[in-house]
């Protein structure tokens, strides 16, 4: 991965967004925390509220106008297009990038789905229930007219992530403040807009399509944009739980 930078890093070209860019929706993890769980079943296929997971992001999605997502899958991987095959409904076409069972981390994962995306993209992970969430077009045709590598929606911190990821600035970009920094920090919701560019070289050394398998996480590249000014943000106050243990999963059951 590219360890250096040069002082500074003009912005990407403007983009002219006409309709919604297609998504990416991460379901390859193991699940490990979720265990016994996942034992059989992938996080992601997990019920909240009746449905998959993982439906409820297609759902909004489709709501929404996106017409396409990439679904990656990894861990009892063909579960996936096995549940939800080619469209879900008459809006969202559907696709899907396999990995192995010990998946490429989400870097590598977006590496490897690149060729079934577009310049600019959605993202988010199958894990988090996010119902409030509507992925506005607005949105997407504001970032991709900025020309910057990503725009990020972060959360209020919950109390299992108390020390949070990213802050925010005065210029909405998104900021790593050092340690012991007076500056509030929040939690990266795992929803962010995101240009190719961002897994292309001095970003990201994987190549398009990650032939060999390469396992990379994101938050690198991320700190990487965002020490160039690159990465926009969002505070997003809406519903939003990362599903990562039984105990998450009851309590969001529990609710209704």
């Amino acid at each position: 991965m590219t360890d250096s930078l040069p002082a500074s890093r003009p912005a990407a070209e403007p983009l002219v967004l006409t309709e919604q860019p297609p998504a990416m929706l991460l379901a390859a993890g193991r699940g490990e925390r979720m265990r016994p769980l996942t034992d059989i079943t992938p996080k992601p296929l997990l019920a909240v509220q009746g449905q998959p997971l993982l439906q409820h992001h297609m759902q909004a999605l489709a709501q929404a106008g996106v017409r396409r997502a990439v679904v990656n899958t990894g861990w009892l991987g063909a579960q996936i297009p096995a549940r939800f095959g080619p469209r879900f409904g008459e809006r969202l076409a559907l696709a899907y990038s396999p990995e192995p069972e010990q998946a490429f981390e989400t870097a590598g994962g977006i590496a490897r789905a690149l060729p079934q995306l577009g310049p600019v993209f959605w993202l988010a992970a199958g894990d988090v229930h996010a119902p409030d969430f509507g992925f506005p077009f607005e949105a997407a045709r504001d970032f991709a007219a900025s020309g910057r590598l990503a725009h990020l929606w972060l959360v209020p911190n919950p109390v299992h992530h108390p020390r949070g990821d990213f802050g925010i600035d005065a210029q909405g970009l998104a900021r790593d403040w050092p340690e012991g920094e007076a500056q509030p920090r929040h939690t990266y919701s795992t929803i962010a807009l995101l240009r190719a560019e961002l897994f292309a070289p001095p970003w990201c050394d994987i190549p398009e399509g990650n032939p060999h398998g390469l396992r990379a996480p994101l938050a690198p590249l991320l700190r990487r944009a965002m020490a160039q000014g690159q990465v926009g943000a969002t505070l997003y106050v809406g519903r939003w739980t990362d599903v990562g243990t039984p105990e998450r999963l009851a309590q969001l059951n529990a609710q209704h």
